[in-house]
């Protein structure tokens, strides 16, 4: 801050005077005071701004912060459209835009950030990962942005080298890792799905859709999401009228108009929430149920972290930077990481600090705040380490609600209606 209030300094000091005298303002009068001035501060102005600009991103930077980025790929299972892609680079690519944007600030701080990089590929031996992860962190004290499923991550947070490091999970929505598998060490700026589905019950309860039809998908993550989507329920008062498990061999490229109606028959329901992580059939079930109504959870209404429709709260800018840096949209993924860069480039500039411990502690505090593109600031709850923020409710082409919902209130914050509060929490390493 000390060179931004030495250039405003400069500006409106006793100086500026001495340029009106040397080109003859008193004794030109109004003629030199209207025209003149303002020629000479309109060139003088730039030059000089111009060499502070070059002076500041050539000043050596006071402090150097360096960021470890670990992920392990995952093999994606075959699903039945050939339309299901996902983005190359999903992840760290948003790491590094939050990179960017703290240079952008950093430069003129004496801040300089950088992002290593440990990315494991597809059928990496789990035990010579984990060796090159525990020398990684033997380092010293380090600020580390993950992308690990939930076991890999805990197993990384209980090694004694990281101990005294703080991690971000930026990728694992696991409710366990909120709760009873919490970490003292470990940040969530990805959303958990309970956030997820207490959005969308929110939503369902704002439009009086009280009974569900929930169809649950085949794999370990739809069943983990199932399960949010009836805890979420039963919280907001909302029933279930039927729970079914998708049929795991079906093939609805040629058989959806028959098979979807039949799965779905039922005497009554408001809305189908389907669970499939990996868009292996939920793309297929709307305007295919047996009554005409509303489909929710991984296909139609489907709650997000960040979406490319998102347009709000200046998102453009960040989509649009984002999109310059990796040529494609931003995902929710992306945006996790994303927040996690951030989160340290904010605490650093506050605190003036890399010390891990003391960059916890101030992204722990009321006293931080992330703008986060989604209308309300981003902070971290001290119960769990779970990052708050909205939860927009999208479909393909547009925005339909942003969670928490107007009337949902709370004695702390509205946002806190997502997830876990800290009397649902079995998580007491926070405490």
């Amino acid at each position: 801050m000390w060179a931004l209030k030495t250039v405003k300094r400069h500006f409106s000091s006793p100086k500026t005077p001495v340029l009106e005298k040397e080109a003859g303002t008193e004794a030109s009068g109004s003629f030199m005071r209207k025209t003149i001035r303002p020629m000479l501060l309109a060139s003088v102005l730039p030059l000089a701004l111009s060499a502070y600009s070059a002076k500041a991103q050539t000043t050596k930077p006071s402090l150097d912060i360096a960021l470890l980025y670990v992920e392990q790929r995952i093999e994606r299972p075959p699903v039945l459209s050939n339309l299901v892609q996902w983005p190359e680079g999903e992840g760290v690519q948003g790491a590094l835009l939050g990179v960017d944007d703290n240079n952008t600030t950093g430069r003129f701080l004496g801040q300089q950030y950088s992002l290593e990089s440990m990315i494991f590929q597809v059928g990496t031996d789990p035990v010579v990962r984990n060796e090159q992860i525990k020398q990684a962190l033997a380092a010293g004290p380090l600020l580390v942005i993950t992308n690990l499923p939930a076991s890999d991550l805990v197993a990384i947070a209980q090694l004694p080298e990281a101990a005294d490091d703080l991690i971000f999970n930026a990728q694992s929505a696991d409710n366990e890792l909120r709760n009873e598998a919490c970490q003292s060490n470990v940040l969530h700026t990805a959303p958990s799905r309970s956030m997820l589905s207490d959005g969308l019950a929110q939503f369902f309860t704002y439009k009086k859709w009280e009974d569900v039809f929930l169809v649950e998908g085949n794999r370990t993550g739809d069943q983990a999401f199932a399960s949010a989507i009836r805890q979420s329920l039963t919280k907001f008062g909302l029933k279930t009228v039927a729970d079914k498990q998708w049929i795991e061999d079906a093939d609805m490229r040629r058989s959806a108009s028959s098979e979807v109606p039949v799965f779905t028959q039922a005497r009554r329901y408001d809305v189908v929430v389907v669970t499939d992580e990996d868009q292996d059939f939920a793309q297929y079930i709307p305007y295919n149920t047996w009554l005409p109504r509303p489909v929710a959870g991984s296909a139609g209404l489907t709650p997000v972290a960040w979406s490319p429709v998102i347009e709000q709260w200046g998102a453009a800018q960040l989509q649009s930077r984002f999109n310059k840096l990796a040529s494609r949209t931003m995902t929710s993924l992306d945006y996790s990481n994303w927040a996690a860069a951030r989160a340290v480039g904010e605490a650093v500039t506050r605190t003036n600090s890399t010390d891990p411990s003391v960059i916890k502690s101030y992204l722990m505090s009321d006293e931080f705040e992330l703008g986060g593109f989604k209308g309300s600031p981003l902070s971290f709850r001290q119960w769990n380490g779970q990052m708050r923020q909205p939860v927009q409710l999208v479909h393909a082409n547009a925005v339909v609600a942003s969670a928490p919902l107007e009337g949902f209130l709370h004695a702390v914050t509205e946002l806190d209606t997502l997830g876990y509060d800290k009397g649902d929490s079995d998580c007491g390493k926070f405490q």
